[in-house]
């Protein structure tokens, strides 16, 4: 059994339909999407969230942007495309996947394709079919450093909603507990938007695998309870050096695993490595609306007048890293030529 039943992005008849994650897990809504601008809506008010999954989605929003400005401005549809993809490249600043899949769909342009529309498709559509074959593949390697009778700690959501399916550090645990690897999942609850418990736990809870929440202070305690032996996360940009952008929280699960033994798994496509980023230093990182801590579900939760200071992402240093895990393999220890060597492997 594969424990596999998601698929968050879709495209059907010409449209583009995602499953609304903010409405999760009391609502299963999918919505349905004709223009690129609505596409970049969606990416930046996190109806579709996770670096994979946006790269996607990203790709489909200029297919769509095509068939709208193919059929009404033919002789100027390029220069019309181009403004839209600069719209869908500034809905999120720090996942890499975005600009790569943008990248992608650029060369698909520049190479003046009779068909643009069915070029630009096929291209989205081979990125999405792409993903979830990698995702395939990091399952089976991250699967394979586990031991037998194993737990393990996650943080965020990086499952099918996050990707175009199956998952990467979820793929891992879906695949670690499909070969009876692991006898626990644990996740972070993952403030402010809770992923953990209103995403990760109800994908999980699909697929019929058990999983426990915690709040993000009982990460330490767990630890040094000896219950797990493994945290797993995803990323959303891993610089040359092997630093790691992911979830806010991340940092300091590394942090603490570190100081209690636990070993460290970082799991992401390769598209998510940017060798053109030296270190986590040269990582933007993207800064939302302190309304999202100061507020829970729409209530105030916090004294009036307070502020907030709400940064998505955090950086965690290669030193604190035991395995990053792509489809191109796993880099042990992660360094500089490391990640180099895994990088330009056939």
């Amino acid at each position: 059994m594969q424990y596999d039943t998601i698929r968050a992005i879709q495209w059907q008849d010409g449209k583009l339909l995602l499953l609304d994650q903010r409405k999760l897990p009391e609502e299963v809504v999918y919505r349905e999407y004709q223009s690129a601008e609505q596409v970049a809506d969606a990416i930046r008010d996190m109806v579709v969230r996770g670096a994979p999954a946006i790269g996607i989605t990203a790709a489909y929003g200029v297919v769509l942007a095509a068939q709208q400005h193919f059929t009404q401005t033919p002789d100027n549809w390029r220069d019309c495309v181009e403004s839209e993809l600069d719209v869908l490249a500034k809905s999120r600043p720090t996942a890499v996947n975005l600009f790569w899949a943008l990248a992608q769909m650029r060369h698909v342009i520049a190479a003046n394709p009779d068909d643009p529309v069915n070029a630009l498709l096929s291209t989205a559509k081979a990125i999405h079919e792409e993903d979830i074959t990698a995702n395939r593949m990091m399952g089976k390697l991250g699967s394979g450093l586990i031991e037998a009778n194993s737990a393990v700690l996650t943080h965020c959501n990086t499952g099918s909603l996050a990707t175009g399916g199956f998952g990467t550090a979820l793929g891992v645990i879906r695949q670690a507990w499909s070969e009876q690897r692991l006898n626990a999942v644990y996740a972070d609850e993952t403030r402010p938007w809770l992923q953990g418990a209103r995403l990760t736990a109800w994908e999980l809870m699909q697929d019929k695998i058990p999983v426990d929440l915690i709040v993000e202070g009982a990460a330490a305690a767990l630890m040094r309870s000896g219950k797990v032996q493994w945290v797993i996360v995803g990323s959303d940009r891993i610089a040359a050096n092997g630093d790691v952008a992911n979830k806010i929280g991340t940092y300091s699960l590394a942090v603490n695993a570190r100081h209690h033994g636990i070993k460290f798994m970082v799991v992401a496509p390769s598209t998510t490595v940017d060798m053109d980023c030296v270190d986590g230093a040269a990582i933007p990182i993207e800064t939302r609306d302190a309304a999202e801590v100061l507020n829970l579900a729409g209530q105030s939760i916090a004294a009036e007048g307070a502020g907030a200071w709400n940064p998505v992402f955090d950086v965690t240093p290669a030193e604190l890293i035991d395995a990053i895990v792509t489809e191109r393999g796993v880099v042990l220890q992660p360094s500089r030529d490391k990640m180099q060597a895994m990088m330009t492997a056939a």
